[in-house]
């Protein structure tokens, strides 16, 4: 009798491999992936820099953005000024980007307006999403609500978004909930369209239509088969709204129907600032230049993560 114990194998094929028990799989996930694209990054870190401004302006040296001082008006960038205090004595007071035509200093209501301008961004962004996410899911799978609701938004589609924005903000109070119920309105059209899109592709697709025939419910339908498939298109969207909104938002400041004048806000900077604009053109250059990096790094973001989460769009662009 020949032991064979110790010479036991298991025949291998060169085609196959062993099999790996319990090990993970080397695919990186969706926020590895989009970590690992510059477009991401760099948006991303830009955008984060803007949030952390706005957060820790009292930190970062500002002043009151709208303590007006008659003495400090239209100072250069890096100029200084007698401030009095409350106790009644008076402190030099440098204004790193200069003051305005009221003396309020430039770089404190730079800072403070990064607050306005993003919480515009987001929260256009974020209501736009959930309405056009339940209007678009209504539309795309029941079939006799589609040609009402796209109606309507074709409607809306069909004015000029910032025309609408106008005309909705002159129907209320000028504020702040008022300016994003104008720019929210245009977006929910774009939103919907997208969502209503995706919905029609999924609907069709044999696994979907095997849960309609085994009588799965509409709303589980909904929720574990239709909502999944509109999460990427949605955040890639969304950050293209925020930055439309940042934008849509300081062109109403700047032409005056926007948030209020006291509020310091990058348009309302730059409109208070164009009177003067040949002799202190720093009242607008400043804003300017924190409105123009906020809405490219977030469109940059927005670029990256439509290439991360579709590449083959990525490859189509």
């Amino acid at each position: 009798m020949v032991d064979t114990s110790n010479n036991l194998s298991v025949p291998t094929s060169p085609l196959t491999a062993p099999p790996t028990v319990g090990k993970r799989s080397s695919r990186p996930g969706a926020l590895s992936r989009a970590l690992q694209n510059t477009s991401v990054r760099i948006g991303g870190i830009v955008v984060a820099l803007m949030i952390m401004i706005g957060l820790a302006a009292p930190f970062l040296g500002a002043m009151n953005p709208t303590e007006i001082n008659p003495i400090a008006r239209n100072k250069l960038p890096g100029a200084e000024s007698n401030k009095r205090l409350d106790d009644g004595t008076q402190v030099k007071v440098q204004h790193r980007l200069g003051t305005d035509s009221l003396g309020r200093d430039i770089y404190s209501r730079v800072l403070y307006g990064a607050r306005v301008s993003i919480l515009v961004g987001v929260t256009v962004a974020f209501i736009s999403i959930v309405i056009g996410l339940l209007i678009g899911v209504a539309s795309g799978y029941f079939r006799w609500l589609d040609p009402i609701i796209m109606r309507v938004m074709d409607g809306l589609m069909a004015i000029p978004a910032i025309l609408l924005a106008i005309a909705l903000v002159s129907l209320f109070r000028a504020g702040l909930g008022a300016v994003i119920l104008a720019i929210t309105v245009p977006e929910i059209p774009r939103v919907v369209r997208l969502v209503r899109s995706v919905v029609l592709s999924v609907r069709e697709e044999p696994y979907v239509e095997a849960a309609i025939t085994t009588g799965t419910p509409t709303l589980k339908l909904l929720w574990r088969h239709i909502l999944p498939n509109t999460i990427a298109p949605l955040i890639v969207q969304g950050t293209f709204i925020c930055a439309s909104a940042i934008l849509v938002e300081a062109i109403l400041s700047f032409l005056g129907i926007g948030v209020p004048p006291e509020t310091p806000t990058w348009g309302n900077i730059m409109s208070e600032g164009r009177q003067f604009f040949r002799l202190y053109p720093h009242n607008i250059l400043y804003p300017g230049i924190f409105l123009g990096l906020t809405v490219l790094a977030v469109n940059m973001l927005g670029d990256g993560l439509r290439d991360t989460l579709d590449p083959k769009m990525a490859k189509r662009v």
